[in-house]
């Protein structure tokens, strides 16, 4: 039985597992595919109760194994992206290009009410970002093969489980200063992850069709002020300056070298441009779906993590002098 029946690649990560608790929550049935269930599976099979996940391992380009969870669904999700290629076959045309498309093309053979893919904001102008040119791409491809397609264009993603504020507040803890590329003037729009999460589950529910939707938080930040407002929420003063670019670049090309780089060439180039609508498509306030979290109220609950004393820092909990 199809009906209410989602197919999630990517189930793992902070979205997908935020995800997941929504749709179990209003009695959606899951196949979550991952490629290692020993390694994933434990992550997965506790964000909802039994009977509301089933757990497949597969390789993502077995489109043979694939194929036949397409039967069952009704509804595809993808939630796959990478933020830098490794030697493995990660790279981002296969992520973000090829697999995107046969996703696309299975959803249309099958018939399945819905395809919703998770892209990026700010790709268009970003052309001399590989990243960005693998995003547009795969876009492409999907509209193509799969013209009903709901893509979404977030923002900065961020959450406790994130790789954003998590990583950043560890090095700010860490280090005596902090560097500033293009001077911090970079704009995002952070938004949080269960703000995301419901633009899906609306868009799930009411069966909307909107091709390309801007997913923004509901407001704009510098860079600068992310780093001095993360600084805040840890209790931290560091030195910020400004880095320039030759520098940054030769940085980002020893970074990029190791097993999990800090900064790739890549990424420094995307930080070239800003991270906020582009005006050419709707976002999800003009949909109806603002968001509702602010980053400083957001980073708070979380941030005591890195301070001294974790959660008894003296700010979390007030002590009396008798």
């Amino acid at each position: 039985m199809k009906e209410k029946n989602c197919l999630i690649f990517g189930g793992s990560g902070q979205i997908g597992r935020n995800l997941i608790r929504k749709l179990a929550k209003n009695n959606y049935k899951m196949t979550v595919v991952t490629r290692n269930i020993h390694q994933k599976s434990y992550i997965i099979k506790t964000q909802a109760n039994a009977g509301f996940i089933n757990i497949v391992e597969a390789k993502i380009f077995d489109e043979k194994k694939i194929r036949n969870l397409f039967e069952n669904s009704e509804i595809c999700i993808n939630l796959i992206g990478i933020l830098y290629e490794s030697k493995r076959g990660n790279t981002f045309r296969n992520i973000h290009t090829i697999f995107p498309s046969i996703l696309a093309k299975l959803s249309k053979e099958y018939k399945l009410k819905q395809f919703i893919h998770l892209s990026s904001l700010g790709i268009n102008e970003a052309t001399d970002s590989q990243y960005a040119k693998s995003k547009l791409e795969g876009e492409a491809n999907i509209l193509e093969n799969f013209p009903l397609a709901n893509i979404l264009r977030p923002s900065i993603v961020y959450s406790v489980d994130d790789n954003f504020t998590t990583n950043f507040m560890t090095l700010l803890n860490r280090l005596p200063f902090f560097p500033l590329y293009y001077s911090g003037k970079t704009k995002f729009m952070p938004i949080h992850c269960s703000d995301l999460t419901e633009i899906i589950l609306d868009i799930i529910t009411k069966k909307r069709n909107s091709n390309i939707i801007e997913c923004v938080g509901p407001e704009v930040i510098t860079f600068k002020e992310i780093i001095n407002k993360l600084l805040l929420s840890i209790d931290r003063k560091r030195i910020l300056f400004d880095m320039p670019f030759l520098f940054a670049s030769l940085t980002a090309n020893f970074f990029q070298l190791l097993p999990k780089p800090l900064l790739t060439v890549d990424q420094l180039k995307l930080l070239k441009y800003d991270n906020v609508p582009s005006g050419k498509y709707k976002t999800n306030f003009d949909i109806g779906i603002p968001s509702k979290k602010y980053f400083d109220e957001e980073v708070k609950k979380y941030s005591y993590m890195w301070k001294d004393g974790g959660q008894f820092s003296t700010d979390k909990y007030k002590f009396s002098d008798e």
